[in-house]
């Protein structure tokens, strides 16, 4: 029920309001067990995504990085071999 959460931090281009809500409807899927509320539940349920939302947006706005994400990028090498240690290369050094 909860695939299409992904992680939104640090996302190129940036995540959008509908990103966020898109991940905020599933997190309250999850949490209430309704894919669909009854009229009942509705208006508790909506609120609750609204709640997911704004507490999402602060948390993404607030959250500090420490500059860009880590990626490994393989040299190309022959078919069935492993890359060497120096084919691997990383843009951050630790």
């Amino acid at each position: 029920m909860c695939r299409s959460i992904k992680t939104l931090r640090g996302q190129e281009p940036p995540a959008t309001d509908a990103d966020v809500r898109a991940a905020a409807l599933q997190f309250v899927r999850k949490l209430s067990g309704y894919r669909s509320p009854s009229m009942a539940n509705q208006a508790v349920f909506d609120a609750a995504v609204d709640q997911v939302s704004e507490a999402a947006e602060r948390l993404l706005d607030g959250l500090a990085t420490r500059g860009s994400r880590r990626t490994t990028v393989i040299a190309d090498h022959a078919e069935g071999s492993r890359p060497s240690a120096a084919a691997i290369t990383s843009p951050m050094k630790r």
